[in-house]
């Protein structure tokens, strides 16, 4: 960064990982056979990407900041297997990238961008078969939650995957160094949703309503959508054989595919 006269972009919260042990764990938790097409977002100066495209047959970088390219480029010279592009990852369409499913994602991701890329993944019409993302170790447990502490972050991985904590990154191996702890998460994706497609839109419409008032019971939270009221979403909660007075976070997956069912609105 020094020779190119580059400094860390906080705006794009780019805290690179530079510890050699930790990359090297992160490509030996990924399991890669060497057959995979790779997907990595946000590879910064390449320090990841070097380790991935020694063990990937195919490997696709997506990079924001344009100022990274150049010593992007020169870091990753050698390697022949690697497409470098410069795009919004949110914006970008995968099935121009990949002509197929079962692609794996492996990335140390801006902190700010996680539940939004995690969701766009895991929509997208060429899923990838598994990711293996670096973030906050906090965010890495709530993804990993069950009740009664279930987040929608939980639920929309878990809608879409079996996630786990493989690896524990300490903050002294990112420069700059964060002021927390990260953590690999390793989501091995289902070959399709847990909700069938109909149901997914009413899954997150309920969802969303119930956590953005997550104190309150789900009689209370849930009469906040449009044409709700509160004796209306009792009785939905209750066709659904959950009790009213439950709070959002104590629901597992299975009883909000019933609310789903059940709701007629």
């Amino acid at each position: 960064m020094k020779k190119y006269g580059l400094s860390p972009n906080k705006a794009l919260g780019q805290n690179f990982l530079v510890d050699e042990y930790h990359l090297a764990e992160i490509v030996k938790a990924a399991d890669l056979s060497g057959a995979e097409e790779v997907l990595e977002v946000g590879p910064g100066l390449g320090s990841l990407s070097r380790h991935l495209a020694e063990e990937a047959a195919r490997l696709v970088v997506v990079e924001l900041d344009g100022k990274l390219l150049p010593p992007l480029r020169e870091n990753l010279s050698d390697y022949s297997n690697i497409e470098i592009i410069q795009d919004d990852i949110l914006k970008l369409k995968l099935s121009d990238v990949f002509s197929k499913s079962g692609y794996q994602v492996i990335a140390n991701i801006p902190y700010y961008l996680t539940s939004r890329l995690i969701r766009h993944l895991l929509e997208q019409e060429q899923q990838p078969a598994k990711l293996a993302l670096t973030v906050q170790k906090e965010v890495a447990e709530r993804a990993c939650a069950s009740p009664p502490k279930m987040s929608l972050l939980s639920l929309s991985v878990q809608l879409y995957g079996s996630p786990r904590i493989a690896h524990r990154i300490p903050a002294g191996a990112f420069y700059p160094e964060p002021k927390i702890d990260s953590a690999l998460l390793i989501v091995e994706v289902f070959d399709r949703a847990k909700f069938s497609a109909e149901h997914i839109d009413s899954f997150f419409k309920l969802t969303k309503a119930a956590f953005q008032q997550k104190r309150k019971t789900l009689a209370n939270s849930l009469a906040s959508l449009p044409g709700w009221t509160k004796d209306y979403a009792g009785e939905q909660l209750v066709a659904a054989d959950i009790d009213p007075q439950r709070r959002p976070q104590t629901l597992d997956l299975d009883e909000w595919e019933r609310l789903v069912k059940a709701d007629k609105k």
